[in-house]
């Protein structure tokens, strides 16, 4: 791509997101980023990528995040202090690794909020990706065939209400609502390769503005 173009994906689970994303970047030819975003937090903030990996995507209602928001929420980590909680300081630590990953030219992002905290990017194309619980019920099951029906229906619940919880706590916004995204899609009606073709259509149109 000769103009640079970030693509954030958020997504509902089992809607396919993450393998959309994927596709995506493989047809624009530039980088995905998603458990990249853990280990690279990790690293960056010197912790235990396994203690991380349990804190990713879960909002810590913490006081201390409460009584920065407004001021320096998106300064660095260390700012605060070593005593902050793992959530906020994990999301913090993300966040910089979001910039620095879209300093370095196009990419896919996938969730972690990437798409508010880039929202300041000039080239930034922000997608949501939903689909219908029947449809998502199949991929999860056909994902995980060692689980009953019930159980995913739980799952795809109970992940959702954590992503929605993450992403509505540290920005403030509400997850899965269409005025917060450029193009929100139903892969349920689409498919994932239709998803993708309307996805990398829009890209193209984008930096030819």
């Amino acid at each position: 791509m000769s103009k640079k173009l970030i693509i954030t994906v958020a997504r509902q689970y089992g809607s396919g997101g993450r393998e959309i994303g994927e596709k995506v970047a493989a047809a624009l030819n530039i980088p995905i980023y998603d458990r990249e975003l853990i280990t690279d937090a990790a690293s960056k903030g010197d912790l235990h990528v396994d203690v991380i990996q349990k804190a990713d995507e879960v909002a810590a209602n913490s006081l201390l995040y409460t009584l920065a928001v407004g001021s320096n929420v998106f300064g660095s980590a260390t700012s605060f202090g070593y005593k902050m909680p793992i959530n906020d300081k994990l999301f913090i630590l993300q966040s910089d690794v979001i910039r620095e990953y879209a300093a370095k030219g196009s990419c896919v992002i996938i969730g972690r909020c990437a798409d508010y905290v880039l929202r300041d990017e000039p080239n930034l194309l922000r997608v949501f990706i939903h689909g219908d619980i029947d449809h998502r019920r199949e991929r999860v099951l056909a994902r995980h065939p060692d689980i009953k029906p019930a159980a995913a229906i739980d799952i795809i619940s109970k992940t959702d209400k954590r992503r929605s919880s993450y992403y509505n706590f540290y920005t403030g916004n509400k997850w899965g609502k269409y005025d917060n995204y450029d193009l929100v899609l139903n892969s349920s009606t689409l498919g994932v390769d239709g998803a993708v073709e309307m996805i990398v259509g829009f890209a193209k149109k984008k930096i030819e503005e």
